[in-house]
């Protein structure tokens, strides 16, 4: 995760979106562990993430190979987890998830700058 970060800071930074750092970050890191927590899938798969210029935002795309859907779970207040897609839906203007080219699927988020 940490190269993802790192990726996606500088992706931000080089198209003037920094102000949407902090909850890109979040949403990135939330769907990375989704995908690394469930997305049952072979040893020698990767998770892939990529991010897209959006005219006034970013699109933050986790890839992975199995094709079990992501579920937005239920969480006590004392359960260490399960809140990750609430969190993502709540950060970003839209979120989904799509096919991708190959087995699996990709989840996405997208998020724009606010205008005042």
């Amino acid at each position: 995760m940490p190269l993802a970060r790192a990726e996606l800071r500088k992706a931000l930074a080089d198209w003037g979106l920094s102000e949407l750092e902090g909850d890109a970050l979040l949403v990135a890191s939330e769907l990375v562990t989704n995908a690394v927590r469930h997305a049952v899938a072979p040893r020698d798969r990767e998770i892939e993430t990529r991010y897209v210029r959006l005219g006034n935002g970013v699109r933050v795309e986790v890839h992975d190979v199995s094709p079990a859907m992501p579920v937005v779970g239920e969480s006590d207040r004392g359960d260490d987890g399960g809140r990750g897609l609430y969190l993502v839906a709540a950060l970003a203007d839209r979120w989904a998830v799509g096919e991708r080219v190959g087995p699996g699927k990709r989840v996405w988020a997208e998020l724009s700058v606010k205008v005042q």
